[in-house]
């Protein structure tokens, strides 16, 4: 196998890849040994027939494709390890040369990892994200909890309020005469929920259990039954039970039912100082998002669209395994959505160029700052990946090959590298808004 690397614009290459006759001829005969049991020819029984003769009634090409495939994959990965370049995408693959007797020559058009000249990437300034928690936050996690800890009880002492959830038979009629879908028994309804035709709701308001009630509306003009749009309904109502949500007081006997605490305020105290740990994280990789965004913008490197193609469908494959754990296929989703394949990598192609200058700069600040991570730092994450998944650390690290490994080094430098510009950020006081003429 021989390689020839020729430079292209905008960091493409082609890769003129060329593997003996020799091994071309092995290939032709190893594809014709597995097709052979499938072809029949006069005089031959099935699976019998010479290859020569497959060739002279089929043609001489006849195995051709399939040895091109065969040859392909094997001839290509030994050229990437020839090839000293770094190669960032999947390969466009060309035959140039396919004949019983001579070298298989082909080419493979890829893109190759960009150089990146890095602006400045220390000191950039970032707005500073404010981080309080206010009184009326911490009140909506209480109200959250209370919502989460009531209970529906049957009211049978009093007739229908807005707010109550009832079970009812309705019967409706226009000038007298029942409609499709006008009737239902034991039906669930909250009232006030604007469920119903508007004034629907509001006229069983003050209903008495199991006493019918007369409910007059008019349908909207806009009504999707267009034969009952714009008219005069009757419906004959009665309420068969009436339920409401009971809430918990917020005291201090709420805060020993839902937590670890002996009154409200400590319970309170609690909601404040984790809803500020999330808001200082959120904070913390707001500035991160911010900055990398920054040192983005201040630095030049030239993205091919083979490199930005290739995140594209990682992107796609990533979202279909992630759509099928959820038991869905990928056609139902875009049957549900109402999208299609083409639209979805297209939107998908914005953050596939983000992801790769991100990636892209922080190698760069990475190689720029020395960063260099020690067997102990990656024997540390491998340590906490055994205790998240419950095993041994022994047994992790000796699950894990060479690539992962080496791709754990690399996430650990992009975080160094992370961590290095957002501390050497400078925050600034977001601008007061200008007041409205």
């Amino acid at each position: 196998m021989s390689l020839q690397v020729e430079k292209l614009e905008k960091n493409m290459a082609k890769l003129t890849i060329e593997a003996s006759a020799e091994e071309f001829e092995a290939a032709v005969e190893k594809v014709y040994q597995k097709a052979k049991k499938n072809i029949s020819l006069p005089g031959f029984r099935k699976g019998k027939a010479p290859r020569k003769m497959i060739e002279k009634m089929y043609g001489s090409g006849i195995f051709y494709e399939d040895a091109a495939n065969e040859l392909i994959p094997n001839a290509y990965s030994k050229a990437l390890e020839e090839c000293e370049e770094e190669i960032v995408s999947q390969p466009k693959i060309d035959i140039v040369q396919i004949e019983t007797g001579k070298p298989f020559i082909f080419t493979a058009e890829v893109a190759l990892k960009p150089e990146v000249t890095l602006g400045e990437y220390k000191g950039v300034e970032v707005e500073k994200v404010p981080v309080e928690v206010n009184d009326l936050e911490i009140q909506a996690e209480v109200d959250k909890e209370r919502e989460n800890n009531s209970r529906t009880i049957d009211v049978d002492d009093r007739p229908v309020q807005k707010g109550d959830m009832v079970k009812l038979d309705f019967d409706g009629s226009v000038d007298g005469v029942p409609f499709e879908g006008g009737k239902a028994e034991n039906y669930d309804l909250t009232i006030g929920s604007g469920s119903f035709i508007p004034g629907f709701e509001d006229q069983l308001v003050g209903a008495k259990l199991e006493e019918e009630v007369d409910v007059n509306v008019t349908f909207p003009e806009d009504y999707h039954a267009k034969d009952l749009a714009g008219k005069a309904a009757v419906f004959k109502c009665t309420v068969h039970q009436i339920k409401v949500k009971e809430i918990p007081e917020a005291d201090d006997e709420f805060a020993k039912d839902v937590s670890e605490f002996d009154t409200l305020d400590e319970y309170k105290a609690d909601i404040r100082k984790k809803l500020m740990e999330k808001k200082e994280k959120e904070a913390k990789s707001a500035k991160e998002a911010a900055v990398v965004a920054k040192i983005v913008e201040n630095a030049t490197m030239e993205i091919p669209d083979a490199m930005i193609d290739t995140q594209v469908r990682n992107m796609a494959d990533d979202f279909t395994r992630r759509i099928q754990s959820q038991g869905l296929t990928v056609e139902q989703y875009f049957q549900f959505t109402g999208t299609t394949a083409e639209k979805m990598l297209e939107q998908m192609r914005p953050e596939a160029l983000k992801r790769i200058q991100n990636s892209l700069v922080l190698e760069a600040v990475a190689k720029a700052e020395n960063i260099e991570v020690s067997d102990e730092k990656v024997d540390e994450e491998i340590k906490k990946m055994a205790d998240a998944y419950k095993m041994e650390f022994d047994k992790v690290k000796e699950m894990m090959g060479e690539y992962e490994v080496a791709q754990m080094r690399d996430d650990l430098a992009i975080q160094a590298a992370v961590d290095l510009v957002r501390d050497a950020a400078v925050e600034v006081e977001a601008k007061a808004e200008e007041a409205e003429a």
